[in-house]
Formats: structure tokens, sequence, C-alpha cells
């Protein structure tokens, strides 16, 4: 009887596992936005602090599009405002995502995922933003928006809110600025430790990023790395020993063809 209950339990607890769920395309490596949920808009005369991102989604109450000025990118991509100054555009991979596009509009664009029943240790995603500074308040600039919302209890757990107010109070350290633009220089990895508190519970992701309220200044951000593990980025100084080895090796197999 006790080696039935036993065995019960145990079988209760694989099937609780079969059933945890996992990200998908969370590094955007199938070169789409599948597996996410993505959308847009005219956020003209909705000031920030009125802004959600699930009012661009799907049956939001601004929403308009299917967010078509987002875009998956890759390697080859380069930042047409800042170039080299923003760095890689893409954090790990082959590819990532870039929501809103570059210009001005007074338009916004959404991307969101839910993962359900979550078990993994971590929580990991990686974001860069630029943000047009055009001389305007904070509630009226362009605006990023990043939230990790707890979907079990309700709760927001991580929430990345930054603008390009006229002051420069929308942004902190994190940010540079080159001109009238303030951007992310660096990769900025958030983690989220997945302890028993949150273990099995559902999580969603958005990332919202929109130009000024007025229509005349862009705001854009990049998104990559949604997943259980932080991927790991090769220094340059790596590349460097990756080129010297390869060349090792191809030196050494001349001279053992030559012999």
């Amino acid at each position: 009887m006790k080696l039935q209950f036993l065995a019960g339990v145990v079988a209760l607890g694989l099937a609780g596992l079969a059933h945890a769920d996992g990200f998908v395309n969370g590094n955007f490596e199938a070169g789409s936005t599948a597996g996410w949920t993505t959308g847009g808009g005219d956020r003209s005369y909705t000031n920030n602090a009125s802004i959600l991102p699930s009012q661009f989604l799907p049956g939001g109450s601004l929403n308009q599009d299917s967010g078509s000025r987002g875009a998956v990118i890759d390697g080859s991509y380069v930042d047409p405002n800042l170039g080299s100054l923003i760095g890689t555009t893409v954090y790990s991979g082959k590819y990532a995502y870039r929501a809103e596009d570059t210009i001005y509009g007074g338009l916004a664009t959404v991307i969101s995922q839910k993962v359900n029943n979550y078990t993994e240790a971590n929580i990991y995603f990686a974001w860069k933003a630029v943000l047009e500074n055009g001389g305007h308040v904070e509630d009226e600039s362009a605006l990023m928006m990043l939230t990790l919302t707890d979907d079990t209890t309700g709760k927001l757990l991580i929430n990345r809110s930054y603008n390009a107010g006229y002051t420069g109070g929308g942004v902190d350290s994190r940010f540079a600025s080159y001109g009238d633009l303030f951007f992310t220089p660096n990769w900025q990895v958030e983690q989220l430790s997945i302890d028993q508190s949150l273990s099995g519970h559902s999580f969603t992701l958005s990332l919202l990023a929109a130009d000024c309220e007025p229509t005349a200044h862009a705001g854009y951000a990049y998104l990559d790395g949604f997943g259980s593990v932080t991927p790991p980025i090769p220094e340059p100084t790596t590349y460097g020993m990756m080129l010297a080895g390869l060349g090792l090796l191809g030196y050494m197999a001349r001279r053992k063809k030559s012999a």
C-alpha cells in the first residue's frame, strides 16, 4: 500500500514537470516572432503615466496594428541613428528584436510572451533602448517600458520605465547621451530568481517602445535572451583567441601535410 502511494506521488511529480512550460523562440533564433504576441498603435494624446503595454496588444484599447513597425534583426543590423556607439544590436546568437521603428511618428509597438507553470531556476532577458529628447516634459516624451509580471499573483516583479524628458530625469546611469538621443551603450541583463514562492507560477514579459506624445521624436528598444539561462557573449579578446587558435591549427595542418 505504501509503495503504491509513493508511486502515485512520484507519478504526480513527474506529471507536474512534464507540464511545466518553457520559452518559445525566446532568443528569436527562429528568425521570427513565433511564440510572441505583437501589437501597436497611435499613442498621440496619451501621456506616459496612462500607458500600459497591454493597451497596444490585440484586444487593447489602443491597438491598431500587429506590431508591423517592429522587426526581427540579425547581427549585420546597424542602428541607423547611433551606429557603433550603441554597440551590438544582437545580444547572443544570430537574432534579436527591435520594438518600434527608428523614426518619429507618435506611435508605439509592444511585444509580449507568457510562460505558464514555470519551474526553472531563473528568468533572464536583455534589452537596449534609444530615446530621442524632444524638449518635452517627461509625461509626453519618447518612452520605453519593460515589465515582468507574476500572472499567478498579479504582482509586478520587474519594471523598467524610461523616457526622454528634457531635464534628463527620465533616464538613469544605464544611459549615455549623443546629441538629442539617450541610449544604453551596453546590454542591460535582467534576472529573476525563481525560488519556492514563485516556482510553478505563470509570468508575462512585455516590452513597449513609443515615440513622443505629440509625434515628432523617436523611441525604440531592442530585446533578446528571454530564457532560463543567460547566454554567454564572447568578448573581443575571446574572438581574438578563437582566431589565433584557428590560425595555429591551420599552420600545424600545413606543416603535417608538408612533412
